[in-house]
């Protein structure tokens, strides 16, 4: 699920620019032996890290039909941190381009499978129904030294963005069982 969402914020975002210039790619190898300039995407989409949600980290997840219930472990909900970094052949062009990423994100914040295109890659996950949210994350400049350090490169035009609410679940029931449907208030306890 986390290539399919970011595979579909790359398709989105190519729709915008009018162009094939945002893939996804380890930002981390642009500067590697054997990547020339030239060869790394213009506009490169980058996982930087995840965070589990909490918040919704305690709730049930059971499905009732009829008189059964099925049992399912919790599902996960995970916030994405993405670095988009520009790669432009000059400084002014990916200055440029920055800010076209930034406004395609203040134009659509929420990413549905009503208000987005996305062509299923062979191989990956059926995604039945989505939803997220992107907004943009302002790292401090010692985090940003971070990462950038992290990453082992020169520091390119760039702009993060954390996606949020990221449904993971797998379609495995851990017990079944019956639906309570009557108390008897004369049962005893044995102790």
């Amino acid at each position: 699920m986390i290539y399919e969402i970011l595979q579909i914020i790359t398709e989105e975002l190519n729709d915008y620019l009018e162009g094939n210039e945002v893939a996804l790619a380890n930002i981390a190898d642009a500067n590697s032996e054997g990547n020339s300039s030239g060869s790394f995407p213009e506009i490169s989409l980058s996982l930087i890290n995840l965070q589990e949600e909490f918040a919704l980290k305690n709730t049930r997840n059971n499905l009732v039909r009829g008189t059964a219930v099925s049992y399912k472990n919790s599902k996960i909900y995970l916030n994405l941190f993405v670095l988009f970094s520009l790669n432009k052949s000059s400084y002014t062009e990916s200055l440029k381009s920055l800010t076209k990423v930034i406004a395609f994100f203040q134009g659509k914040k929420v990413f549905t499978q009503a208000n987005s295109n996305y062509d299923k890659v062979e191989g990956s996950e059926n995604i039945k129904s989505f939803k997220f949210i992107t907004e943009l994350y302002t790292p401090s400049f010692e985090e940003l030294n971070f990462i950038w350090g992290t990453l082992g490169g020169k520091q390119n035009p760039s702009v993060l963005y954390k996606i949020t609410l990221l449904e993971i679940e797998r379609d495995a029931v851990t017990k079944e069982g019956a639906v309570i449907s009557e108390m008897n208030k004369n049962a005893t306890i044995n102790n």
